[in-house]
């Protein structure tokens, strides 16, 4: 199958480029900033575009100032969450995940978290917002704990009219490949707090500020976690589609709920962004990657001292029917659909 990119849209895309070659900014430029400002509009918070969602979340890490302090993550996620926390100088500890949406154990959260804990982080795993956020968030803040959103899956879902990053300090939006809206690689961090969204304005850039043509270093310790402009033009065109992806992809899942009742289900108010389509015990003759297998939690876990038999289980009796945009077996019906996929 052809990636799925539709001839009008390669037509803006390609206006879009020739904006950038008539600008004569391949970095820098304004078309970052078209980006940040549509996506921000989108998600109802600012923004500012990086290279890609890991350099988005150590980013994050960094601002809090984790170095020797310890930052709680899910066990139920991918490698990355808590490589972005120890890159950042971290002590990571795991936390379980529940069995009903399978994102951070608010439960479990407060067993885990010490004196020295310096940040927590939630995962929307699948695309739809963790079920706990509401209480983690709360807890966090009697704490004084940061609290950082992992968003690299969660495009296009909300609950009550908020998404995510809309409950901790910042959250970190994924473009890699596989995503509900894919650049390829690029990421996004959002976030209410000015401060923080100055300081990684200057972060992302080397430290420096570049105003009239003159460079001022702001920040020590920055590094270069731009995005490009034609990464940013992709962008644009990809969260035009977003809408249609996510009635493809919500149309498909009202299917799949007429065939699997063992599924996340989600409360009231909650849409899904589909990243992922997940149910229990089932026998698939066709699947995609699941979130997560117990391989994806990072060589450690199996050496760490302490049970996690929520994320042990749930890499275990889960699987992902296909639900990416465009795969082939979305325009069959219901009947037809369970012989595709069911043993």
């Amino acid at each position: 199958m052809k990636i799925p990119f539709e001839p009008g849209y390669r037509e803006k895309y390609h206006k879009l480029l020739e904006d950038i070659f008539e600008s004569n900014f391949l970095s820098e430029g304004a078309m970052v900033e078209r980006f940040e400002e549509a996506f921000g509009r989108y998600i109802g918070m600012p923004c500012l575009a990086v290279t890609n969602g890991g350099a988005g979340l150590l980013s994050i890490f960094e601002y809090i100032g984790v170095q020797g302090k310890e930052v709680v993550v899910p066990a139920n996620t991918f490698w990355a969450t808590a490589v972005a926390a120890k890159r950042a100088g971290a002590n990571v500890i795991y936390a379980d995940c529940n069995r009903d949406d399978l994102c951070l154990s608010l439960e479990d959260l407060k067993k885990k978290v010490t004196k020295d804990t310096k940040a927590v982080a939630v995962v929307h795993i699948g695309g739809h917002i963790a079920f706990e956020v509401e209480g983690i968030a709360a807890f966090c803040k009697e704490r004084g704990i940061a609290l950082v959103e992992d968003c690299a899956h969660v495009h296009g879902g909300e609950w009550n009219g908020k998404t995510g990053g809309a409950w901790g300090l910042a959250g970190s939006y994924s473009f890699y490949a596989t995503k509900t809206m894919p650049t390829g690689e690029g990421g996004i961090v959002c976030s209410k707090d000015e401060k923080f969204l100055e300081w990684l304005g200057y972060y992302r850039n080397y430290g420096k500020s570049v105003e009239k043509g003159k460079v001022a270093y702001k920040i020590k310790d920055g590094f270069n976690f731009r995005m490009n402009e034609i990464t940013a033009a992709f962008g644009l065109v990809q969260l035009e589609r977003l809408p249609m992806i996510l009635e493809w992809k919500r149309d498909l899942a009202a299917k799949y709920d007429g065939i699997f009742e063992n599924r996340v289900k989600f409360p009231s108010g909650m849409s899904s962004g589909y990243y992922k389509y997940i149910v229990f015990d089932y026998a698939l003759k066709v699947e995609t990657g699941k979130v997560f297998a117990q391989s994806d939690f990072g060589p450690e876990i199996e050496n760490i001292g302490y049970d996690l038999p929520n994320s042990r289980w749930v890499a275990e009796h889960h699987s992902c029917p296909p639900i990416f945009y465009g795969w082939e077996g979305a325009g069959k019906n219901i009947e037809e659909l369970k012989g595709i996929l069911l043993r």
